[in-house]
């Protein structure tokens, strides 16, 4: 007989146990905290050295051990030659290369914040990143070192190459540094679990990206989370456990995210930690070279935007590759359809969908689904995970069991608040409770579904951008008088983004584009663009009616 849900909780929390919880309070809010995190993230990587195969790319590959090892020459690299200090801002802006993860070590090992910048964004947006959080020393890639070069004067801050393929001047290169430094220790720093670890940008909804502050808790308590939600289900299910081995014993997943989005950071990442996971890299996303990969390197576990599952499960079909290692199908950044989920289960030998919903502000943790219960539940995002709370509100009323209004969450993951920025740190939050900004409700069972959105995003393939910010960049063009930017269901996106233009002037589509190619990242710019020369649509309150702009273009595409 299966056990439920909460008699697994009650087994698997109690005092004592690994996943144990007690009540406490974080940044002043009241939830439940675990007993046995680590204390921080030096402590978590400090205790994981080990000589299993950690990261590869290509044909790189680094065990716990060598990349604790390379991370300590970095971490003594900018306290010695940078003068980094415990709270200091330190940026990362690079594709998914293995230094990235031993930058990331050394930063936040030593108490400064690692800064994980959109590697999509252009000049003007790594521009604004760096003055905002105030960073000291940006750790890019060529192509993101050249992309920042319009801007290089009117920023204050070092920059360390990596993987560089030319020389510029002011510029040092890691490979360069690396030579001089010998083997050492990480630098001694003591930190406490409320220090601050990490700043995420948001999509920037209501205009600029803010810079969401997580402390070392924030982010491990995220990781037992997760932890805990597997036990859970292992322990519904009766099963030993469900890490997923090998033939050579050891648990892998596929890095097919950005390491700057919480998912690929938290969920991947540092996930693979505890859990001794190998986790292998790629330049870019690409179908047949991902395929290539899972059947090379026996890939069990893969976490992606629904478009990638799309991607895998077509792969499957056509490839002729033996992808039978794969055990989780895994999604989360933008809704599967149903049949998608039911697509996966019958495409895979062993594999099962699962998904998730979680924030950027959350730690990338929220509400998990998978298995047989995704399949009977292919519309939900599952249920919240143990150690954090939901609620349904609407008019300041708490809701019951569905009733639709805002999902609001609390737990010992959620972040501080915003860089700097105490106004919009205090709308976010509804006293101790979260705002998430979606519309759904948790049926009796406690499912949780989403339904609608009350901030404006647009979530392409898993990418959040802000409506405001595509507003403001086209706002600038000398011919557009106002600018609505809105959803449009894609299917291979779950979104693409649209816009309605009205202007006097008749400004070309493509002219546009380009005009926006120089200030905002090319995912953020609208695939469909009306333009009127009449005043957009108001609401009584005056707002530009964009719920209407939306239907009418979503009609006429798909006309």
């Amino acid at each position: 007989m299966k056990s439920s849900r909460r008699e697994a909780f009650e087994v698997l929390t109690g005092p004592g146990k690994v996943f144990e919880l007690y009540q406490d309070r974080v940044w002043g809010r009241s939830c439940k905290l675990f007993r046995n995190t680590p204390l921080s993230l030096r402590e978590l990587f400090t205790s994981t050295r080990s000589n299993n195969t950690f990261v590869i790319y290509e044909d790189e590959r680094y065990t716990f051990e060598e990349t604790y090892q390379r991370s300590c020459r970095i971490a003594q690299i900018i306290k010695t030659k940078y003068g980094i200090r415990k709270g200091d801002r330190v940026a990362i802006s690079m594709r998914n290369f293995p230094e990235w993860i031993f930058i990331f070590n050394a930063i936040t090992s030593i108490g400064a914040i690692a800064v994980a910048m959109n590697a999509l964004w252009q000049s003007k947006e790594m521009e604004y990143g760096l003055k905002d959080c105030g960073a000291s020393l940006l750790f890019a890639d060529q192509e993101r070192v050249d992309r920042l070069k319009p801007s290089w004067d009117k920023i204050n801050t070092n920059v360390v190459a990596i993987r560089a393929t030319r020389i510029l001047d002011g510029v040092s290169t890691l490979d360069s540094l690396l030579q001089t430094q010998p083997d050492c220790p990480m630098p001694e720093e003591k930190l406490n679990p409320d220090d601050r670890a990490m700043i995420l940008y948001t999509s920037g909804s209501t205009g600029k990206p803010k810079g969401a502050v997580s402390s070392h808790r924030n982010i491990l308590s995220a990781l037992f989370s997760w932890s805990l939600q597997a036990e859970i289900r292992s322990y519904m299910e009766e099963e030993v456990s469900l890490k997923i081995q090998t033939s050579d014993n050891q648990s892998a997943t596929l890095l097919a995210v950005p390491l700057f989005h919480a998912t690929g950071c938290l969920a991947v990442m540092l996930q693979s930690y505890r859990a001794q996971r190998k986790m292998v890299c790629m330049y870019k996303w690409d179908t047949t070279e991902a395929a290539r990969l899972i059947e090379k390197e026996k890939i069990s576990g893969f976490n992606g935007p629904a478009t990638m599952s799309g991607d895998l499960v077509d792969a499957a079909k056509v490839s002729g590759r033996d992808l039978s290692s794969l055990q989780s199908v895994g999604g989360g950044g933008a809704p599967r359809s149903p049949n998608q989920v039911r697509d996966i289960a019958a495409t895979f030998n062993n594999a099962m969908p699962s998904t998730g919903w979680g924030m950027t502000e959350t730690n990338s943790v929220g509400t998990g689904i998978g298995g047989e219960d995704y399949l009977q539940h292919p519309n939900s995002v599952g249920v919240c995970h143990a150690a954090l709370e939901m609620r349904v509100v609407k008019d300041e009323k708490v809701l019951q069991a569905g009733e639709t209004g805002e999902l609001q969450i609390k737990g010992a993951s959620i972040i501080e608040g915003y860089w700097e920025q105490p106004e919009a740190t205090k709308k976010a939050f509804d006293g101790e409770w979260l705002r998430t900004g979606d519309i759904g409700y948790i049926d009796t069972q406690g499912y949780v579904y989403i339904i609608d959105r009350i901030k404006d995003l647009v979530i392409r393939g898993g990418e959040n951008i802000g409506s405001a910010e595509v507003e403001s960049a086209l706002n600038e063009h000398a011919d557009v008088i106002e600018a609505s930017v809105y959803a449009v269901p894609d299917e291979r996106y779950g979104e693409e983004v649209g816009v309605t233009i009205y202007s006097q002037g008749s400004p070309d589509p493509e002219e546009l584009r380009d005009f926006l190619k120089e200030r905002i990242a090319q995912f953020k710019i609208p695939r469909y663009i009306e333009i009127t020369n009449t005043s957009l649509p108001r609401l009584a309150s005056g707002k530009i009616n964009k719920r209407d702009l939306r239907i009418k273009a979503t009609k006429r595409i798909s006309a």
